[in-house]
């Protein structure tokens, strides 16, 4: 069956003018013409649409999309696979923000006072789920689901002190780092050998098993990914890459 687009609009929810623009970026050409010049799609090209919908959904850029899709070794069978399990953990990170937010609400409606440890219990399953929301696809396809699993089910098992002392090291971490880059210390002195030793005492208080190699590949991620980028240089610019720059000289 072939669809005009007026047709496949009305099908998929996707606008005429959207569907014209992924004709013209060639991320999504039509099958043929009919004797009028408008444009058909066929079985293929809704499939293909499917496919762009989904990972849109999912903020995958246009033109990575185009590049996934347009991969020889592209499984489409493997991606909804991948899909369906990105929305399965989505539906358990909001489930557990449900969760939280309805253990407040009762609180409240009691004009009760909620413990420490359940609120502490509330941020560990939103950690948790913001962790799966902004690196889970990445962490799974690099170490698998097994070890994403296990390093929630860490974070989940993390006690109250822990946390404390977690959140300590990372403050004396951001505060030695700041001082650092504003004294133009040297990565590779005194200063980068103390603060790799705290970067590796932090990552080891959540339970995960790094060590040395991990801590550098880890450490390169803040120099690659503008994200660790932001976080580290929020408020000084330069400590991501004095601390990846440290890490690499000291962890060995």
């Amino acid at each position: 069956m072939e669809y005009t687009i007026q047709e496949l609009s009305r099908l998929s929810g996707v606008t005429t003018r959207t569907l014209r623009w992924y004709d013209k970026i060639g991320l999504l050409t039509p099958s043929g013409r009919t004797e009028g010049g408008y444009r058909l799609y066929g079985r293929l090209e809704v499939d293909r649409l499917q496919d762009i919908l989904y990972y849109r959904a999912l903020g995958v850029e246009l033109a990575q999309v185009k590049d996934i899709l347009d991969d020889p070794s592209f499984n489409r069978l493997a991606v909804l696979r991948g899909h369906l399990s990105a929305l399965e953990r989505e539906r358990e990170r909001i489930q557990g923000l449900i969760v939280s937010v309805k253990e407040m609400i009762r609180t409240q409606e009691r004009d009760e006072i909620m413990s420490d440890e359940k609120k502490f219990e509330a941020f560990k399953r939103q950690f948790v789920a913001e962790k799966e929301r902004l690196y889970g696809a990445e962490v799974r396809e690099k170490y698998g689901d097994t070890e994403a699993e296990a390093s929630n089910a860490r974070l989940m098992g993390l006690a109250l002190e822990q946390y404390n002392k977690w959140n300590r090291l990372e403050e004396e971490i951001l505060e030695k780092l700041s001082a650092a880059v504003v004294a133009g210390g040297d990565p590779a002195g005194e200063a980068g050998r103390e603060i790799t030793a705290l970067h590796f005492r932090w990552l080891s208080v959540m339970g995960d098993k790094y060590d040395t190699h991990r801590q550098r590949c880890l450490a390169e991620l803040y120099v690659q990914d503008e994200r660790f980028t932001a976080y580290y240089d929020r408020e000084r610019p330069g400590c991501a890459q004095f601390l990846r720059d440290a890490v690499l000289h000291w962890a060995r």
